[in-house]
């Protein structure tokens, strides 16, 4: 099982929220992403919640090719 320190990823507001809530939120409840940057995403990808960001077939293709790399850039 995965876990991940919430207080590292996601804005204060968001930390001691349950998971199902912080997977309905918007990006920008992402630590270090703007409310502009998540209109960014709403309007280029249609990304509208955390859940959509982590779903998102680009940022996994974009993942797993980066995992190949022997020099991890």
């Amino acid at each position: 099982m995965a876990s991940i320190d919430l207080d590292k990823v996601l804005d204060k507001a968001w930390a001691d929220k349950d998971l199902p809530e912080i997977l309905d939120a918007p990006v920008s409840a992402l630590k270090g992403v703007s409310d502009r940057q998540g209109e960014l995403l709403r309007e280029a990808f249609g990304i509208k919640t955390v859940a959509d960001l982590g779903r998102l077939k680009y940022a996994r293709w974009a993942q797993a090719l980066a995992e190949l790399d022997p020099a991890g850039r």
